[in-house]
């Protein structure tokens, strides 16, 4: 059984690696070079991180990594090693099974120089927040990362801190270090703060102190996505704040996390997860051409699911291991997949594109949308991208305005611009901006995405 957080506000933190840029504040994503998301490489040693920002994350625009904790936690036996033994720290020894600190300092390094910046998870024990010397240690504990080149924090559990005691601890936090950033740079902080409504403690109590994760965004997405209780793609028109939720420049925000996507935390059976690939890639080609928050991509590593009445037995289960328990390295197929287990969505070529997309698109406005009334949407970012979804059981036959200046254009989702050339579908806009597009339900990616640098 996962032991659950306690009544009382208690401290936890999570360190994550993120490929943060100037961040001047504590809510800013400033990504390096226009990279607008990140990806949480759960549960993968620092070797492969460092390998992982090098050869792929770097080179096609992500802008951080968040990574496991990476404090000495237990070691639980019964069950055999379960991912959340990593949440339940016993010292602040940077020693995991990701690796030595020797190896989170290399991890680090490696992953900044090419421009990947590490945004870090600290789990910690219940603290008495509320005691200056113990406010102290988290800040030295926080303030040693920083050192080593961290760019930023998720503070795990916040609803369960004081926003007076976490503003103490931030308040004492460093500037980042400038081998990689300008002189005076705050860390970037996202809160996991779970307030889906009717909770007596409330998201936006921790606005002010940095971003805050909004989990009805990957419950709702969830939903209308899997058109549960009558929920239409046409209704998202106003997705967002329109929906209630937070300020989009609060919000951080996911199709799904390492919690919800074994039914624990927040969203309950609508949450979409790798399981349901199909259905999965259309929910992050949305949230990704979509201009609300800052997005976290995951990937996720395969485990035995074993059903009893809707709940997953195996939900326990940590990562790909060897025998003595130690985990696995993450291999990489001839064709970019990752093997042994490991999911690597990131590495999916869908939502590896929509990250460039997003980078692409960045700061325009959301214009031109349309939609059946139904299913089938589509709308631009201003005139730098297009993406259209077709999530109707018929078939999708439309001209549309794209907003995009004419010329022939590489769908980035049946495929990759090479040059010249397009390996997927070629869509042609007119001189007037209007391009016909065609998509069958039974595609098995049903969605077309545009954007400028994707031109032939």
């Amino acid at each position: 059984m996962i032991p659950r957080e306690p009544a009382t506000r208690t401290m936890k933190l999570l360190i994550l690696a993120v490929f943060v840029g100037l961040c001047l504040s504590q809510h800013n994503l400033n990504t390096k070079h226009n990279r607008t998301s990140i990806v949480h490489l759960f549960e993968w040693r620092w070797a492969d991180i460092a390998e992982e920002c090098e050869r792929y994350l770097a080179p096609n625009g992500y802008g951080g990594v968040q990574i496991s904790p990476p404090s000495e936690s237990i070691v639980v036996t019964n069950p055999w090693q379960p991912w959340w033994q990593r949440y339940q720290p016993i010292s602040y020894n940077l020693c995991s099974r990701s690796g030595t600190e020797e190896e989170l300092k290399g991890m680090i390094t490696r992953c900044n120089n090419v421009g990947v910046r590490d945004c870090r998870l600290v789990s910690l024990l219940d603290l008495a927040l509320e005691k200056d010397n113990v406010r102290g240690k988290v800040a030295e504990y926080m303030n040693k990362l920083i050192d080593m080149g961290v760019a930023g924090f998720r503070v795990d559990a916040c609803k369960h801190m004081w926003p007076g005691d976490l503003s103490n601890v931030y308040g004492r936090l460093k500037s980042l270090n400038t081998t990689w950033f300008l002189p005076g740079t705050k860390p970037f902080i996202y809160q996991e703060v779970i307030d889906l409504g009717g909770e007596s403690i409330k998201a936006s109590e921790y606005f002010e102190l940095g971003r805050v994760t909004e989990f009805s965004y990957s419950a709702k997405l969830g939903k209308v996505i899997r058109k549960r209780d009558k929920e239409k793609l046409s209704y998202l028109k106003n997705w967002g704040e329109g929906w209630g939720f937070m300020p989009s420049d609060k919000a951080l925000v996911f199709v799904d996390n390492h919690d919800n996507q074994r039914g624990h935390g927040a969203g309950g059976a609508c949450v979409l997860t790798f399981w349901d690939s199909r259905l999965y890639k259309i929910a992050s080609g949305l949230m990704l051409a979509h201009p609300y928050g800052v997005t976290r991509v995951m990937s996720s590593y395969h485990w035995d699911r074993h059903l009893v009445n809707g709940k997953d037995q195996n939900d326990w289960m940590g990562p790909p291991s060897n025998a003595n328990g130690s985990t696995k390295p993450v291999p990489i197929n001839p064709d970019s997949t990752c093997g042994d287990k490991w999911i690597c969505e990131h590495r999916w070529r869908q939502i590896r594109n929509m990250v460039i997309f997003r980078n692409v698109v960045n700061g325009q406005p959301l214009s031109n949308w349309w939609d059946n009334g139904n299913n089938q949407i589509a709308f631009s970012r201003g005139s730098k991208g297009f993406i259209v979804i077709n999530n109707d059981a018929w078939e999708l036959n439309v001209t549309l305005d794209t907003g995009l200046p004419a010329g022939t254009y590489c769908d980035v989702i049946s495929g990759d611009k090479s040059g010249d050339s397009c390996t997927g579908k070629q869509m042609s806009v007119g001189s007037d901006g209007r391009a016909t597009f065609h998509i069958s339900h039974t595609q098995e990616d049903p969605f077309i995405a545009l954007h400028a640098d994707s031109k032939l």
